[in-house]
């Protein structure tokens, strides 16, 4: 026999190799959260980025995003008010809140025009099709998306648990 042929006939083939069970392989590539876990500022992100995630879903056929409706739902209930105060009432920056008012005015959904008090101001306003298209966002809110953490939740732990929110925004 020759050097190789020996080489091969002592070598196992691949295929013939053990591999570890799938499960293991699948235990040893998750973290441990340690720590993390105990965190509630990390539990509530986490659980932020499921629930935005679900809402995106929800709201697909309108296309809005979580703020775009916050905004929508506030022209809609504070009608004639100024941006700077939609955008410090929901807490988004002056720059980021110019961007989103020129994506919803594109779209037709509201419209901007000069304060007649202020002339350094603008006043928002709902357009009939904003009108519209937040009267569609509102109803698929309301039967997907939170009839969904409803469910999940319970209606005694979700109204406990928009207290707490409410709290921790007003007070922390």
């Amino acid at each position: 026999m020759t050097a190789s042929k020996t080489a091969a006939a002592v070598k196992p083939a691949r295929a013939a190799r053990k591999e570890p069970p799938a499960e293991t392989a699948a235990e040893a590539s998750e973290l441990m959260m340690g720590e993390l876990s105990e965190l509630l500022g990390y539990a509530l992100k986490r659980a932020q980025l499921r629930v935005f995630e679900d809402f995106l879903q929800s709201v697909a056929p309108v296309q809005l995003t979580p703020a775009q409706f916050s905004v929508l739902l506030l022209l809609d209930a504070n009608p004639g008010r100024n941006q700077t105060e939609i955008a410090t009432t929901l807490g988004i920056l002056r720059p980021n809140f110019v961007a989103m008012l020129d994506a919803l005015e594109s779209r037709g959904l509201c419209q901007r025009t000069r304060s007649p008090s202020d002339r350094r101001s603008h006043i928002l306003v709902l357009t009939d099709k904003g009108r519209a298209t937040l009267a569609r966002a509102k109803k698929l809110v309301a039967t997907r998306h939170e009839a969904r953490l409803t469910e999940l939740l319970g209606r005694d732990n979700s109204a406990a648990l928009l207290a707490i929110l409410a709290k921790i925004a007003r007070e922390f």
